[in-house]
């Protein structure tokens, strides 16, 4: 019976990964809410817009290199360097022109979305883990000038940093974060933080520990760009199994970082988005390190099926699937008063009060319009989820939760214009 048991779960794994997580190639997402309408033109307010299919991000992998440099690629497994540099992409052939990707980028209409398709990779940094102590300077100079040359272009002045979810590719995390690029108008700077997911819906406990080898990593990257470039924040999105590289990392940050250099540390709004970490690690690291971002977004899907399998995988509840009794009442009491007091924002999201999302729903963050539209805003603006109109709640036990309303669309989009008449009257 114990096995007839396990071989069902692994057969429901395997459907629900095949589903949401496999996917090879990665297609123009849904255009998100605040811009499906044409009102809004994030393109519009680009000076420096370049009208063509091409997006490029930055890219930060840990993987170890294979290959030449003219012929690099990157294994599945963690090395001992940090290597940045840029991920070109097109979206759609070369046939596809910029007036056809406009008309997608701004305009709710789903059928036909073109592919993105990876050029090529390119290395300008390439920074040892293991020493901390070594000069970068040569390193870091290429690096630091293109990002603050591209900052100083850039309407948006803050950094975002992506970190991708388990079962992976290259491809498929920095078009993730193409995507996003794409539709801020072009105007934000974006690096995918690309660790080393084993690309394989079966080697989930091969991403689990890689992804505990990475932390590291990734401190070190938040650490050099606070240091050596301009941006006014780094904002860093964290989807799924990628929280286990952020929440144990920015931990490290907070227990590292005491006064001065506490302060120091420019870190924005950090956004969790079905979160694959034990709930009760979640609430142990946010503990160390809440105080020094803008803000923490958790987002909680209840029937999350992603989060349900994992959790079966590791005996506890995740957070963005969290279960009350996994958390120790003192853990529990902590949470609720943070997101009561500070600056700790919890977003319930369910097919009841999101319009048109699935019940099972993991990748809602670049799925769903009305996410994808928040995300957007909440990154972009700085603005708290009130300004962003979603709707304040409390559950049983007193925790403040946001929702978004049935008219969402309609509410974003009056708040946003209405902050541009107020702008204008005051200039």
């Amino acid at each position: 019976m114990a096995n007839y048991k396990s071989l069902l779960y692994l057969i429901i794994a395997l459907l629900i990964f095949a589903a949401v997580g496999c996917h090879k190639t990665v297609y123009l997402m849904p255009t998100p809410a605040i811009v499906a309408t044409g009102e809004l033109n994030p393109f519009s307010v680009n000076p420096n817009l370049e009208e063509s299919n091409r997006v490029e991000v930055l890219f930060a992998t840990n993987r170890t290199p294979m290959g030449d440099d003219d012929n690099r690629t990157y294994s599945i497994f963690p090395g001992n360097k940090l290597r940045v540099g840029i991920v070109h992409f097109t979206i759609g052939g070369e046939e596809t022109d910029w007036g056809q990707i406009f008309k997608l980028s701004t305009s709710d209409e789903n059928r036909d979305r073109p592919a993105l398709h990876l050029k090529d990779l390119q290395e300008l940094a390439v920074i040892p883990l293991d020493d901390e102590t070594a000069s970068i300077s040569k390193e870091m100079a290429s690096l630091a000038a293109h990002v603050n040359d591209v900052l100083a272009r850039s309407v948006d002045k803050d950094i975002m940093v992506y970190v991708h979810g388990a079962n992976s590719s290259i491809y498929r995390a920095a078009a993730q974060a193409a995507q996003y690029r794409h539709f801020t108008g072009r105007n934000s700077m974006v690096i995918s933080f690309l660790w080393p997911s084993a690309e394989n819906l079966l080697a989930y406990g091969t991403d689990v520990r890689h992804a505990k080898k990475s932390a590291p990593a990734f401190v070190r990257l938040i650490t050099l760009l606070n240091e050596h470039t301009a941006a006014e924040s780094i904002n860093i999105l964290a989807y799924s199994a990628g929280t286990q590289i952020v929440s144990p990392g920015l931990a490290i940050l907070g227990q590292e970082r005491k006064g001065e250099k506490r302060r120091q540390l420019r870190l924005g709004e950090v956004y969790f988005a079905g979160a694959d970490v034990a709930v009760d690690t979640f609430v142990a690291h946010l503990q160390t390190y809440f105080d020094i971002p803008r803000s923490v977004t958790l987002t909680i899907n209840l029937k999350d099926t992603v989060l349900a399998m994992a959790e079966w995988h590791h005996g506890v509840s995740r957070a963005g699937r969290p279960k009350a009794e996994d958390l120790t009442p003192e853990a529990a009491h902590w949470a609720r008063n943070a997101s009561v007091e500070s600056r700790f924002d919890v977003i319930g999201v369910d097919e009841k009060s999101v319009v048109g999302l699935s019940s099972g729903a993991h990748d809602f963050w670049y799925a769903h319009p009305w996410i994808s539209s928040d995300v957007l805003v909440q990154f972009l603006f700085h603005a708290d989820p009130l300004k962003r109109g979603l709707v304040e709640n409390y559950n049983e036990h007193g925790l403040r939760y946001w929702t978004f309303p049935p008219d969402y669309p309609d509410r974003i989009i009056g708040i946003i214009l209405e902050a541009k008449k107020e702008e204008a009257k005051s200039r």
